[in-house]
C-alpha cells in the first residue's frame, strides 16, 4: 500500500518535516479503535511537497503479470513484447489499484494495445 500525503496547510501540515519513522494507524468503523496499519521511514520533506510512503503489502490484493509474447526483429531493430496483468480485489469495498510497470529494456518505447487508460510518467515508467 503507497500512501500519498500533501505536506500542505490544506492538510493541517505545511511545515518542513524532519527525516524519521512514521506510523499509519486507521480507526476502525465497527468499535471506534483505532488499529495499527504499517510504518516505515521518511526522508526530509520541504513544505508543499508530495510525501509518497510505501506501508506494506494489502494481503487481500492480487496481482499477477505474465509475458504473453516476445520477439525482436534484427532487420528493423525493434522488438515487440506483450504482457497480461490480472487484478483481483477480495476486499468488500472497491479500491483503486495503481499498476507502475517500469521499461527497462529500451527509452523508446510505445503501446500499441490496452484495454485501460495508462500515462506515461518519463522514459522508462507508465
Amino acid at each position: 500500500m503507497r500512501v500519498e500525503i500533501s505536506n500542505s496547510e490544506t492538510n493541517q501540515l505545511g511545515v518542513p518535516l524532519p527525516k524519521g519513522r512514521l506510523r499509519m494507524y486507521r480507526t476502525d468503523d465497527s468499535d471506534g479503535r483505532r488499529e495499527f496499519t504499517g510504518e516505515n521511514e521518511m526522508e526530509h520533506l520541504p513544505k508543499n511537497e508530495l510525501l509518497k510512503l510505501d506501508m506494506g503489502y494489502a494481503f487481500d490484493l492480487v496481482g499477477e503479470r505474465v509475458q504473453k509474447d516476445f520477439s525482436i526483429d534484427t532487420t528493423i531493430k525493434q522488438m515487440s513484447e506483450s504482457f497480461e496483468i490480472k487484478l483481483r480485489n477480495r476486499k468488500e469495498a472497491p479500491i483503486e489499484i495503481r499498476v507502475i510497470e517500469s521499461l527497462y529494456r529500451t527509452m523508446n518505447w510505445r503501446i500499441v494495445a490496452k484495454n485501460l487508460p495508462f500515462e506515461k510518467i518519463d522514459s522508462r515508467t507508465h
